[in-house]
């Protein structure tokens, strides 16, 4: 018994060895962090994710989050009793349906932040509205108008700075505004990958509902755990990658081009994906990084 509760010691050692390169290279860097998918539905999943980036932070990380909430937006406007309504992939957004978008999402907001502080760290919920974070312009569809949906034209990362700098961590909701300042509902893939750029943010990660970039979508035994964006354009183009994974990789790549240094690929079914990623040898989703990065590996 003596034994066994030495080796379980050791091997709790081990891991904090593992993970001590990871955190001297990241210390004070950005992080960003784009919540969403089932690891917002399962509660247990969530608090595993806010445990997660509580410590990140606590390490010495500078985190941020963005989160989307599309299930809850859908379920919001059916209570109401209309129906949602979706072109290519993209929620056609009326006036009543951006009205309820943003009361969700910053319910959606609220509830993370109350999650955060009841593990001691301080967390400020914004929105991109708040200090003229996320301006924006009409998003088309192939051309096709499908209402308060925005493009990101410019963002203004001050108050996300102004949070880091006091020791916030901020937590962000991806609603923005034109110039006439009406408000837009914002994919939050995109506006995660906006903000991680305007930050030059050293990570961005994305929380999804699958375990990376696989070389055959239906065999999780061909995930590719390191990719460079020469690599990932060559996927596409051979159609390797297809669906909802195209859109996330251009976000990639755009990210990653324009200053920052990392971007993860997630699956937040996993618990704890984003220290099991961060700070181990292997990971368990896919890194796509440039051309000319380093590997993190030290094996």
């Amino acid at each position: 018994m003596k034994n066994d509760s030495m080796e379980t010691l050791m091997a709790k050692a081990e891991v904090l060895i593992e993970a001590l390169p990871y955190i001297q290279r990241f210390n004070k860097k950005i992080i960003v962090v784009k919540y969403g998918g089932s690891a917002m539905i399962d509660e247990e999943l969530k608090a595993q994710v806010i445990q997660d980036v509580a410590l990140l932070k606590l390490v010495g990380f500078k985190p941020v989050i963005v989160h989307g909430g599309g299930k809850d937006i859908s379920k919001w406007v059916e209570k109401t009793g209309m129906k949602p309504e979706f072109i290519n992939g993209l929620r056609k957004t009326d006036a009543p349906t951006m009205e309820i978008a943003e009361m969700v999402l910053n319910r959606v907001n609220k509830s993370l932040v109350q999650m955060v502080s009841k593990i001691g760290v301080q967390a400020v919920g914004i929105s991109g509205k708040d200090g003229d974070l996320l301006k924006v312009e009409k998003k088309l569809s192939d051309g096709k108008d499908i209402g308060y949906v925005g493009e990101i034209t410019e963002v203004n990362p001050k108050i996300i700075y102004d949070l880091l700098d006091r020791d916030f961590l901020p937590i962000i909701c991806p609603i923005g505004v034109d110039e006439q300042y009406d408000t837009y509902n914002i994919n939050a893939d995109d506006a995660a990958s906006a903000i991680a750029k305007a930050l030059k943010a050293e990570k961005l990660a994305f929380l999804t509902d699958i375990e990376g970039v696989l070389r055959d979508p239906s065999d999780a035994s061909t995930l590719i755990s390191e990719l460079t964006i020469s690599k990932a354009k060559e996927l596409i183009n051979e159609g390797i990658v297809g669906g909802g994974m195209i859109p996330k990789l251009y976000n990639c790549i755009d990210a990653i081009e324009e200053g920052v240094s990392r971007v993860h690929i997630l699956d937040g079914r996993i618990a704890h994906c984003l220290l099991l990623e961060f700070f181990t040898n292997r990971g368990i989703g896919t890194a796509i990084l440039g051309d000319k990065e380093e590997r993190f590996y030290h094996e």
